[in-house]
């Protein structure tokens, strides 16, 4: 395969941080990932797939993952509560992608009764099991985006196992499966990193590149994975303390030339405008209802502002 981009191994052997945008269920999609590499992002990730509906469904699979040849380097998230399903999800999608997470840290309850997400930090075994197959399946760097125990000696034999059998790279989101708003402890994650050889990610809580410096800074992490700092913010690793004007551009641009569906143009437009819109502006780019009637809103709320 010709490329003219870093793998995320590349890029974690040249870089001292990694950026990383997040795995994020309706947002990650193919346009938001081009986005954000316009402003500063080493890697983005789809949204976290379920691997048995893709691997039974072509239309399932048409339908959460779509890419393109610009769309590199791309990592691509599943959930799976058997290895076997993983490993063969891994096998379909491997020649368009650059790497492979498996999702041990969705803390939703119908995660945890189906037997994926958070509930496999509780059963190493399993993760163990998905790991090597997956690996005896792709060349690609397979990894793996963990919660903490609440016990952090469990954490720690968790990424030491995952290590051993050959995880290419640990995420970390510094909270619980129960905690929600509560602070991110990155005493965790820096102890992992501290127990590991391979590669750490920290994730939870970084809304801004002074966020993800300071994380870097004090965990030594090698790499930051953020998630909803970037849906106000897709400029944040560009060094942009909030949206600029020439990234909602970028984004009408993109969007519209993928063909990317009105629900999510929308949505990411209302997060883009959190923070540089009044409210009043707000609540009427929220009311609009149709890709047209964006368009005009945008383009006359340009005009006023010249």
């Amino acid at each position: 395969m010709n490329h003219t981009f870093d793998s995320p191994l590349e890029l974690f052997s040249k870089k001292q941080c990694v950026k990383i945008c997040a795995p994020m269920v309706r947002y990650s999609k193919l346009a938001f990932r081009m986005l954000v590499r316009k402003y500063g992002c080493d890697i983005a990730c789809t949204p976290m797939i379920m691997a048995d509906s893709f691997i039974q469904s072509k239309k399932a699979r048409d339908s959460e993952f779509t890419t393109n040849h610009a769309d590199r380097p791309l990592v691509v998230q599943f959930a799976s509560n058997n290895a076997k399903d993983f490993a063969d999800a891994v096998e379909l999608v491997s020649p368009f992608c650059d790497g492979i997470d498996l999702n041990c840290g969705c803390p939703q309850r119908w995660a945890l009764g189906q037997g994926c997400g958070a509930y496999l930090i509780r059963h190493p075994e399993i993760v163990v099991d998905m790991v090597q197959q997956a690996r005896s399946r792709t060349d690609l760097p397979v990894s793996i985006k963990i919660r903490t125990c609440d016990d952090i000696k469990d954490t720690i034999e968790l990424c030491r196992r995952a290590e051993h059998v050959k995880a290419s790279w640990i995420t970390v989101h510094g909270r619980t499966t129960k905690q929600r708003a509560e602070p991110v402890n990155n005493e965790v994650v820096k102890m992992v990193k501290e127990c590991v050889s391979i590669p750490v990610v920290a994730n939870g809580d970084i809304r801004s590149l002074h966020d993800a410096e300071s994380i870097h800074q004090f965990s030594r992490v090698d790499g930051v994975m953020a998630a909803r700092g970037m849906l106000s913010n897709p400029a944040m690793f560009g060094c942009h303390p909030t949206t600029p004007v020439q990234c909602i551009r970028d984004w009408v641009d993109l969007a519209l030339s993928i063909g990317t569906p009105f629900n999510c143009f929308h949505h990411h437009l209302a997060y883009m405008a959190e923070e540089v819109m009044s409210k009043p502006d707000r609540q009427v780019l929220h009311s609009l209802s149709s890709t047209a009637a964006v368009l005009d809103y945008l383009t006359q709320a340009e005009l006023n502002a010249c």
